[in-house]
């Protein structure tokens, strides 16, 4: 019987609460979209309203771990969140109401909330408390195969399921993931006291306008995230030379997504956190423009590649710092950083397609939100050396 280390053991507890909660309870629904549309009749504005539901799920679970300081609660929300997850991906496949559709997407982006933050806050209590490493890239290449896992599956049953059996599918993969997702992850009562002394965490804490500007800079990462993820597939798809390429476009994120955290945390280890998130932002910038700069297809992959490495990149950046800095308290300090990021994703596409409709075109929007990544970098740039705000 193979016998693995308890921190291998949280390691892939981890990672498969990240394939469930992102990989299939929220970027499952990019994929199915055009399948569903084909077969169950799913309009595009109907699209986008439960793509904005499940953000408003999300920003409420955000503000529930946020408030959330106890580890036994997390832990609570963390497993009953991974549930809800596998449920409301299943709900997808039992009806064609959009009701149904509706709440789903909202609870799933509930459990989102529970598998990313609290998980994430709880994983690195554990690696901390297990001697390892406070960084997060290992578990946060989770997302990346989440991706990658939903998109491969959508692609192989194509072909001979429905839209409803394809969801049946994905609501399968998802349940494996459940069973190590929760057995892998001791109960929050085991963990240890933490070592921190007061003093040593005074020492680490950084100024109330340093952490303003991460939050603003967070915020901003948002817009580049959520406009690149709306408009990537259809872009691609609006043109006639590109169509039935959104699918691999989509593929492409998740296999650049996957070893993105583990490649920026060596990157961060040797030039430290601002400077590669501020790289980070940077390429985010040129990866938006690239649709504008030209409609081929090797912009169409170059993007999607790069856009894989950036968006995930960014997050366990800013999760990672968050977490080296406020060891204690890792998770809901996450939260609150995710709030403006949240609230950017719900307000980003909305703000894109009436800048599409006022100026008829794209472009536009494009070309604003790479502004908006720029000014992101700018506030990294304004908090100065990370080397007296950091451990």
């Amino acid at each position: 019987m193979l016998r693995l280390a308890p921190s291998t053991r949280v390691l892939i507890a981890g990672i498969c609460a990240l394939i469930l909660s992102l990989g299939m309870a929220r970027f499952a629904f990019t994929p199915m979209i055009p399948f569903m549309a084909e077969q169950a009749g799913l309009t595009e504005d109907v699209a986008g309203w439960l793509a904005g539901l499940n953000y408003v799920g999300y920003l409420l679970g955000t503000l529930i771990v946020a408030r959330t300081s106890s580890l036994v609660r997390k832990d609570t929300l963390y497993r009953g969140g991974l549930w809800v997850a596998v449920l409301t991906t299943l709900m997808m496949a039992i009806t064609s109401s959009v009701w149904v559709w509706a709440a789903s997407r909202f609870f799933a982006g509930l459990a989102t909330a529970a598998g990313l933050l609290a998980g994430s806050g709880l994983v690195m209590q554990w690696r901390i408390a297990l001697g390892q490493r406070p960084e997060l890239g290992m578990h946060f290449s989770g997302s990346g195969a989440g991706i990658v896992l939903g998109a491969a599956m959508v692609a192989l049953t194509a072909g001979y399921a429905s839209w409803s059996g394809q969801w049946v599918w994905l609501s399968a993969l998802g349940a494996c993931c459940l069973v190590p997702a929760l057995a892998w992850l001791p109960r929050a009562t085991a963990l240890p006291p933490p070592r921190t002394t007061s003093s040593a965490a005074a020492a680490a804490a950084p100024s109330r306008r340093w952490m303003n500007l991460l939050k603003v800079a967070y915020a901003l990462s948002g817009f580049g995230y959520v406009v690149s993820a709306t408009f990537l597939v259809a872009h691609i798809e609006s043109q006639p030379a590109l169509q039935g390429q959104g699918v691999l476009a989509w593929l492409l994120v998740g296999l650049a997504s996957t070893p993105a955290p583990v490649i920026w945390d060596r990157v961060a280890r040797a030039r430290g956190y601002l400077w590669t998130l501020k790289l980070n932002f940077w390429l985010l910038a040129g990866c938006i423009c690239l649709p504008v700069l030209s409609g081929g297809l090797w912009a169409a992959l170059a993007g999607a590649l790069i856009y894989g490495l950036t968006f995930i990149g960014i997050v366990s950046l800013m999760l990672t710092l968050v977490g080296r800095l406020f060891p204690t308290r890792a998770g809901e300090v996450m939260a609150e950083l995710t709030l403006g990021f949240c609230i950017a994703q719900i307000v980003g596409p909305v703000v894109a397609g009436e800048l599409a409709v006022i100026t008829g075109t794209f472009e536009g929007s494009l070309l604003a939100t790479a502004v908006i990544m720029l000014v992101g970098a700018g506030c990294l740039q304004a908090m100065g050396s990370e080397r007296s705000a950091t451990p």
